[in-house]
């Protein structure tokens, strides 16, 4: 793919010219379960998922709470940015590894911050209360209304909405709780998320991808998906609520996706090895017509531009 390019550490954008405008996408937690550290992992990373969406002039979109959130708090800090801070998460749903970052989010000391959370709708009563269900004594020292920041929680399901300028579609798709996708468009670029798809669970054949997870990851410039699990790992944990990378990238494909990036690592899984699912990945991709394929890493950044029409460009 000759317009969405990373290295690590940095950002790097071709200078094709029909490339205009656009976002950036920051990992900051690519993990999945829970988070880990060891020196086989220094490059991939231990963080649980936390993606931040960032367009010039438009308020940061976060998708997930995870440990990652931290760093990216941190970086905020170090750059004078905590204090004042405006932002929205998208949150796919209340497991651990998508939420244990949220009181660790340096700007969330200060009582001029803000951050709008959009999260799964709960059987047991409002998103806010469910979470705080979780972050409370004795569990955790404080709740998150302990927080000097304003912190407002929406739950939602398979809707529409908007953020700023940025159009926000949620569905709900198949996880072992209730777990919501996400795509946003902005700045004429889009991206899908959907980092917990449980493959395996319910009834349909395991190629099966249902239609509404097809129409958010409709022709999107970049996928985040879920890619847990190696085939013979599948064979045991069907029911851990996650898929393969091989369905992953035949979600990408049939979806008309761009690029996917390869998310939420098992924990067992160090650096040699993703890189050899990242190698499979790419190979069973390229044999079937599929999109380009990353596998995220914690600091790596992707640059999406928008596309200019030909006919624009000859005018």
């Amino acid at each position: 793919m000759d317009d969405v390019c990373w290295v690590e550490g940095q950002t790097w954008v071709s200078s094709a010219s029909n490339m205009v405008g656009g976002s950036s996408v920051h990992f900051y937690g690519v993990r999945g379960s829970t988070p880990c550290d060891s020196p086989g992992i220094a490059r991939y990373g231990g963080n649980t998922s936390c993606v931040v969406l960032d367009v010039a002039g438009h308020a940061p979109i976060v998708f997930d709470l995870g440990t990652g959130l931290r760093a990216y708090g941190h970086q905020l800090a170090t750059a004078g940015l905590e204090a004042g801070f405006r932002g929205t998460v998208l949150l796919t749903h209340l497991h651990w590894d998508h939420i244990q970052g949220l009181p660790f989010f340096h700007p969330l000391a200060h009582p001029d911050s803000a951050l709008d959370v959009h999260g799964p709708l709960q059987a047991e009563g409002p998103l806010g209360d469910v979470f705080e269900g979780v972050m409370r004594p004795p569990y955790f020292p404080i709740r998150p209304r302990d927080l000097p920041a304003d912190i407002r929680f929406h739950g939602v399901g398979d809707d529409q909405f908007c953020i700023g300028d940025a159009k926000v579609r949620s569905c709900w798709v198949r996880h072992t709780d209730p777990a919501l996708g996400f795509r946003v468009d902005v700045a004429g670029t889009s991206v899908a998320y959907i980092s917990d798809h449980g493959q395996g669970c319910g009834d349909d054949p395991l190629d099966h991808i249902p239609a509404k997870v097809l129409e958010l990851c409709d022709g999107v410039d970049l996928l985040i998906h879920d890619a847990q699990h190696t085939a013979d790992e599948f064979a045991t944990k069907a029911h851990y609520g996650h898929c393969t990378v091989g369905y992953a990238v035949h979600v990408a494909r049939e979806a008309g996706a761009r690029q996917i990036a390869l998310f939420h690592h098992d924990p067992a899984h160090d650096d040699d090895e993703v890189d050899r699912i990242l190698l499979s990945a790419r190979d069973a991709s390229a044999r079937t017509g599929g999109p380009e394929v990353v596998a995220a890493r914690e600091g790596m950044d992707l640059v999406l531009r928008k596309r200019v029409p030909a006919a624009r460009r000859a005018s």
